[in-house]
């Protein structure tokens, strides 16, 4: 007897919406997607109780007829692709003529659409037509869901709280706004508005309408392009960051996509800028040819492959880098319309009393050596020191307001910086020691310090093999420390060791230059004098970026005399 049988319709459609309707986020990106397709451009989804009891999608699109609108719930019933070519040339947000099926079978479905002045009603449960009637001619289309996954408990178990589904929603219209910042959106929950933008079509408007001022004033516009690809959009000043990936958002061809090699040159473009763990506000727009992109390697059409995925990186990487590099700012104190109370503990530094009555100043606007470019503000800054305060802040002034400066972050900068010089640097100066330096190692550390030995040796390091998994250093490059050569020589070997079989040369350089730089700089309540400072403080002008120290904390922030009269209430607006 036959074993094999082919499922029925329904069975496969409950199938397939285990990978298409996931959750109510999932029905939604479904509905507004066939809404713009459908050319509309204002859409509303109302949402009852975050879309667990029903998600309502209304467009003023192109509507259907009353054919189409019984054929849109067959599977595979697509008005987007017709040919196996086109699938190589997807303009469309969905193509794949599952979504609608899919939902229909695992809930309750009424769709009122109309065209040519003719409305049609159809409602569906659990994938079967209960009624198909004439309805009002109302220009678009209105779909509601209701009852989702009431067939399939072991689906509707996995449903998360009211706030849990409305977040991954609202996060998601969010997206799709700023993608299609020509489309007006509106998301209500229980009839109360969560979301709503213009549809102006200006993505900084957009970004606006959804973030808010303290973060569209600080986004910086990126354009740029080469042989395959065209970027465009707004990324934040690294001031601002998040604790996930949420707000890292990518669309191809004005899809909204998620690919983790953008994801990491993205990240990666902010290094030096932020700490781990840490990510950036970004909102990207990439143009290309969609035969250079797959979109169909899974149904929710997300996630995407790539052919030229090397040149799309190397370009969001370096325009990124680049525009951070070109635009950074020191950063105000007080931002926020509400203004905290700021507790400042002022002492005198050891030996201030040398300089009594004398003002020193950093005139950073005279002419540098070549090699110092852009950082303009910083280079203009007349600073007059006058004191430390808590034993790690700098402070000084001038006739804008107050300039706070963290000793440990600005030395930080500046040792990271000559480090990196240092090893970037391929005539590599030594020096001998005077009493070699035994670095003893376990087992397991040795066999990958040998097997990486020669990133140790190319650096200037000489070392010779001293017994049992114990190695002695006898020379090292010039660059480090003196009085702290053996604690940085640790340091080094333990990232060799901890290289495995990964190596990336400039990531490496920067792993160096950042650990060291950390554990030489000056530490929170180490006292410095006058003349420290002023070392301090000329040495990092000539940073490269000389606003963040090289995990991404903020060197120098100002306090503005308005910021300071607010404070005090004598400035009242």
């Amino acid at each position: 007897m036959s074993v094999i049988k082919v499922m029925s319709e329904n069975l496969a459609n409950k199938i397939a919406a285990g990978e298409v309707v996931e959750k109510c986020a999932s029905v939604v990106k479904e509905l507004v997607e066939n809404a713009i397709d459908a050319k509309s451009k204002n859409i509303k989804i109302n949402l009852l109780k975050g879309g667990l009891d029903e998600i309502t999608v209304i467009d003023d699109g192109i509507g259907m007829d009353e054919f189409d609108a019984e054929m849109a719930f067959q599977r595979h019933a697509t008005s987007k692709i017709y040919k196996d070519d086109d699938l190589f040339f997807i303009n469309t947000l969905g193509f794949r003529g599952e979504a609608l099926p899919s939902i229909a079978s695992v809930s309750e479905v009424y769709l009122e659409t109309c065209q040519k002045d003719i409305g049609t009603l159809i409602h569906i449960k659990g994938g079967n037509i209960l009624e198909k009637a004439p309805s009002q001619a109302r220009s678009g289309t209105r779909i509601t869901i209701s009852n989702l996954f009431y067939n399939t408990p072991a689906r509707l178990k996995y449903l998360k709280s009211e706030a849990s589904e409305l977040a991954n929603i609202t996060l998601f219209i969010e997206k799709l706004a700023m993608a299609k910042c020509d489309i007006s959106f509106t998301l209500t929950n229980n009839t109360k508005e969560v979301v709503k933008t213009s549809g102006s079509g200006n993505l900084l408007k957009c970004i606006h309408e959804i973030y808010g001022l303290n973060i569209s004033s600080k986004c910086l516009e990126i354009h740029a392009l080469n042989d395959d690809f065209e970027i465009s959009g707004y990324i934040c000043k690294p001031e601002i960051l998040k604790t996930n990936r949420n707000h890292m958002t990518t669309f191809i061809n004005g899809r909204v996509v998620k690919n983790n090699d953008i994801f990491k040159a993205i990240n990666e473009a902010y290094y030096t800028y932020k700490h781990d763990g840490e990510y950036p506000i970004v909102i990207i727009n990439i143009e290309t040819d969609p035969t250079i992109v797959d979109v169909n390697i899974h149904p929710t059409k997300q996630d995407v492959k790539i052919s030229k995925i090397t040149s799309l990186t190397d370009l969001l990487y370096n325009t990124i880098k680049d525009t951070l590099y070109n635009n950074l700012l020191i950063p105000d104190a007080l931002n926020k319309e509400e203004i905290e109370e700021v507790k400042n503990s002022f002492i005198p530094i050891n030996d201030f009393k040398d300089y009594e009555g004398v003002q020193t100043t950093f005139d950073f606007g005279e002419k540098k050596e070549e090699e110092v470019v852009k950082n303009e503000e910083f280079k203009s800054l007349v600073l007059y020191p006058v004191g430390l305060c808590l034993g790690t802040y700098i402070v000084c002034e001038n006739d804008e307001g107050i300039y706070l400066i963290d000793q440990h972050a600005a030395q930080e900068r500046v040792n990271y910086e000559n480090y990196l010089n240092a090893l970037k640097n391929s005539d590599v100066m030594v020096t001998d020691l005077l009493i070699p330096i035994n670095i003893e190692l376990s087992q397991s550390e040795y066999i990958e310090f040998k097997n990486h030995a020669d990133i140790f040796t190319n650096m200037g390091f000489n070392y010779e093999d001293f017994g049992i998994n114990t190695i002695i250093v006898k020379t090292h490059p010039t660059w480090l420390k003196n009085g702290y050569e053996e604690v940085s020589i640790r340091k080094i070997i333990d990232l060799i060791i901890n290289l495995k079989d990964k190596f990336d040369p400039i990531k490496f350089r920067e792993n160096v230059a950042i650990t060291l730089a950390c554990k030489m700089a000056i530490k929170a309540n180490e006292h410095i004098s006058m003349l420290e400072i002023e070392g301090l403080l000329k040495n990092l002008v000539k940073c490269d970026n000389p606003y963040n120290c090289p995990h991404g904390r903020p060197t120098i922030i100002k306090f503005s005399i308005y910021d300071l009269e607010k404070m005090f209430k004598r400035a009242m607006n």
